[in-house]
């Protein structure tokens, strides 16, 4: 004859190991899902670093080839571009002491 608290005990104890098994499978699934995540977004920011270095060395070299090529001419841009900065420097810091 079967006991049915027996029964009833042995059922909940397989429903307890049932869903500790399936939380633990969640649980690494999940974790593997993050570190493929994590792992891809390290590599995006690895390839966007190398991009950046690549059009950065672009840039300089260009840059150089310019300013050898017409001297001059980019002394004057240089000039002209540190006037504008400062007088956008010299607008905002006049605005920004008028709230005061």
């Amino acid at each position: 004859m079967n006991d049915p608290i027996k029964t009833l005990g042995d059922d909940a104890a397989t429903l307890v190991h049932t869903v500790a098994q399936t939380a633990a499978q969640t649980a690494d699934q999940t974790i593997r899902s993050s570190q493929r995540a994590a792992k891809d977004g390290l590599e995006a920011v690895r390839e966007g670093v190398h991009q950046l270095r690549e059009k950065s060395l672009h840039v300089k070299d260009a840059t150089a080839t310019y300013i050898q090529d017409a001297p001059v001419k980019s002394v004057l841009v240089a000039a002209a571009v540190g006037a504008a900065l400062m007088g956008l420097v010299a607008l905002v810091s006049r605005h920004g002491g008028a709230g005061r």
